[in-house]
């Protein structure tokens, strides 16, 4: 007899969440359900201003809902105070952004060492995490190189070396590739997919582009703040 389901790593229920613009409340996101499962590699897509990247960080822990459940791992995120809540994604979630977000005055290693400057880390064993990490997104000849020595595609992936460095629990990257050339972004992509299947990562990825979606496993559609009736599989993916 199998025993119960395993609890979602994301659960999501009854969420609303709606900004307020001069004298107007505004409303983004209205009534989401969802559940995203550990392990999972999920794509959130939809037009413009549909709420993607505002749930996005909402999941994150950047930003939190007017009301509704939002819990990640068991926790909800959504009662943590602030100075909490920062030290909740500083160890659990991992970020990746369109425009790599580097430092350009730090290399390589320094900006992928900076998460693990909030630790608690001896500094061998923070070297040998940023090595390791470099090395697994093919850049360990480039520990050296400051932002601007560097392609778009390697800057991104020096960004997701410093969103992985920590082993979140959760990878959120919105719009990845949204800033890359076609080669670039399918090299990211398939990195993505490396951590998801070979490391087990949990990424939520919010993107315009179908190439990209396709890589992700799960595909959820939003529009105009609402979830689609159902999700669907991705296409393309094993």
């Amino acid at each position: 007899m199998s025993g119960a389901p395993a609890a979602p790593l994301v659960h999501i229920a009854n969420l609303v969440k709606s900004y307020r613009r001069g004298g107007q409340v505004v409303p983004v996101l209205t009534d989401i359900t969802l559940d995203i499962p550990a392990g999972a590699f999920t794509a959130l897509m939809g037009p413009s201003g549909s709420g993607k990247s505002t749930l996005l960080n909402l999941i994150a822990g950047i930003d939190k809902p007017d009301s509704g459940v939002l819990q990640v791992n068991g926790l909800d995120i959504a009662a943590m105070p602030e100075s909490a809540l920062a030290h909740w994604r500083a160890a659990n979630v991992g970020f990746i952004f369109q425009f790599y977000n580097l430092m350009p005055v730090l290399n390589a290693y320094e900006n992928v060492e900076l998460p693990l400057l909030l630790t608690n880390l001896p500094r061998r064993e923070r070297r040998e995490r940023v090595e390791m990490t470099l090395a697994m997104v093919g850049l360990a000849d480039r520990m050296d190189h400051t932002p601007n020595e560097l392609s778009g595609g390697q800057q991104q992936r020096v960004a997701i070396a410093r969103a992985i460095v920590t082993d979140p629990a959760l990878i959120v990257a919105d719009e990845p590739t949204g800033d890359l050339d076609r080669q670039s972004a399918t090299d990211v992509l398939a990195l993505l997919r490396r951590l998801n299947g070979e490391l087990g990562k949990t990424i939520v990825m919010v993107t315009h582009d179908a190439h990209a979606a396709a890589q992700a496993r799960t595909l959820v559609h939003l529009e105009k703040g609402e979830l689609r009736p159902a999700t669907s599989e991705a296409a393309g993916v094993d």
